[in-house]
């Protein structure tokens, strides 16, 4: 897949640390950044005892203790947060995959011979547990990804460098094909924050419940399915047990992403074949296009070459991060400011934290994960740095939002003016799953009725002060100042518990444009 220039060689990504090693010769620039990187640490090490916090007069922070501090390329992150955006069309693809293989139109234009598609088709069965067989679908499949999909290919090939590694290195730990490592780019195209319309999320795209069953938690700040380390252990350990259920990879990746059940039900409803491309019919429409869009992008990594698919060259031989256990809640806006990264690298380093903030919490492990070159000066200043934040917090007129847990399962009482609509959208999920959670025939609701929920986000039930309507003090109203780009969605999901519904009520709005500069109200209180 590679060439030998810039294979990849190894990964450690756990127990805090991670370094991506690339097969090139050393250079001087390289032996200069080794000796850039010994004289930082010993400047570092002769510094710990008198390291200092200056705040210059612009609000610029500097931190005394690293007068070298080695300027790397920025290639990795600024392309991996590039492909945030990706993930909706590859969702869009797979789902509408059964009418793109019946549209031929313009893959004849695709210089691919049948019979050479066949020969390479056979010999990637020969060294894959996966039923590798030639059929006519996965012809347009993969014709459809060269034409329609060939720039966010090259981006996978590019992005891939950086996650495939940790891929493998669990992968191999479970016992599973490595080959699975492609299942990412057809779930989430390598974003750790892609959500699909279903509430699915990260680099796997783990349900909440399922997520909940193998460790990963959720609450109002922290979301573990999208940690790349955590979420990759959990998909191994699903992984394995779907292929414990069924005895064939090509059946476990069709349950992982319809679930076990529906592949069963297609079995009963093919007469009892369990091969994928038989019971392919009977499989929901999303599923049916899964297994060959997984297929076609094994194919087309393990020839890209072959058609002339190719990715960034990586400039620099190695790409390393630490990592450091917060000891007090902090934000991506103040580390941006105390260390030599900006936020848009800390969101792709530490997808997980959903609002841009750690947390701090006694019982939990939450980590920041910085480049090397930067977290020596954070442990070195960290009685500084969390001085300085405990200020700035204090200092800010709106509070950060409360830390809520999300609940594995909720009981509702429903109000006056509540419809299932409304309560949906309230905790993430969809009316038809309220109707099957609660056996409901119709929408019909009635006051005080009680509704059991299972819901996919964090909620925050207004207070009673609220519910009473008594007014608040003009202190305590708490405002959002519209930017450009934002709408009711995006500002309802950077507050907890507040809902699209929340804002339109509270703010006399009917429709959904938002003027840049307009103060909306964040609470159901008088202004």
């Amino acid at each position: 897949m590679y060439s030998a220039k810039h294979q990849l060689l190894t990964c450690f990504l756990f127990g805090g640390s991670f370094a991506l090693l690339a097969q090139a010769p050393a250079t001087p620039e390289m032996n200069r950044g080794t000796e850039i990187r010994k004289e930082r640490d010993s400047l570092s090490a002769a510094a710990v005892n008198k390291s200092t916090l200056w705040i210059k007069a612009d609000d610029h922070i500097l931190l005394q203790d690293h007068p070298v501090a080695a300027k790397y390329d920025s290639l990795w992150l600024s392309e991996l947060h590039q492909n945030a955006e990706l993930s909706g069309q590859l969702f869009e693809e797979v789902e509408l995959l059964e009418e793109i293989m019946k549209d031929t139109v313009g893959l004849e234009t695709v210089a691919l011979d049948t019979e050479l598609l066949k020969e390479r088709l056979k010999a990637l069965d020969q060294k894959s547990p996966f039923n590798i067989t030639y059929n006519p679908s996965l012809e347009s499949v993969i014709k459809s990804f060269l034409i329609r999909k060939r720039d966010l290919m090259e981006r996978m090939l590019t992005a891939s460098q950086f996650y495939f590694p940790l891929f493998e290195q669990e992968l191999d730990n479970h016992n599973i094909p490595l080959e699975i490592k492609y299942l990412a780019i057809v779930e989430s195209a390598l974003n750790p924050r892609a959500k699909s319309r279903v509430g699915a999320t990260g680099l796997w795209q783990f349900m909440y419940g399922t997520g909940k069953m193998y460790g990963l938690d959720v609450s109002s700040y922290v979301d573990e399915r999208s940690d790349p380390v955590k979420s990759t252990r959990a998909a191994c350990q699903y992984l394995s047990k779907l292929y414990d259920i069924f005895g064939d990879w090509d059946l476990a990746l069709a349950a992982y992403n319809s679930g076990p059940g529906n592949v069963n039900k297609a079995i009963r409803r093919s007469g009892g074949y369990t091969n994928y491309w038989n019971i392919r019919p009977y499989l929901p429409r999303e599923t049916a296009g899964y297994l060959p869009a997984f297929l076609a992008t094994m194919y087309l990594f393990e020839y890209a070459e072959e058609h002339g698919l190719k990715a960034v060259e990586v400039p620099r031989p190695y790409f390393e991060t630490d990592t450091v256990r917060v000891k007090k809640l902090i934000t991506f806006e103040q580390i941006s400011k105390l260390v030599d990264v900006s936020v848009e690298e800390l969101t792709v380093l530490n997808p997980s934290y959903k609002l841009n903030i750690i947390p701090y919490i006694p019982e939990k492990e939450y980590t920041l994960r910085l480049p090397n070159r930067e977290i020596g000066k954070f442990v070195a200043n960290e009685d500084s740095i969390y001085a300085y934040v405990e200020e700035e917090l204090k200092s800010r007129e709106t509070p950060l939002p409360q830390l809520v847990k999300a609940e594995e399962r909720i009981r509702y009482r429903v109000r006056s003016g509540d419809y299932l609509g409304k309560i949906a959208e309230q905790y993430g999920v969809r009316v038809s799953q309220i109707k099957e959670w609660n056996g409901l025939r119709s929408n019909t609701l009635r006051i005080g009725q009680r509704l059991t929920i299972y819901p996919r986000k964090p909620y925050v039930p207004v207070s009673v002060q609220q519910e009473s309507g008594k007014p608040l003090n003009n202190s305590e109203v708490r405002y959002h100042t519209v930017k450009e780009g934002d709408s009711l969605w995006t500002i309802s999901q950077k507050y907890p518990g507040i809902t699209i519904e929340n804002l339109r009520e509270w703010n006399g709005i009917r429709g959904n444009k938002l003027l840049p500069g307009t103060k909306l109200k964040l609470c159901a209180c008088s202004s």
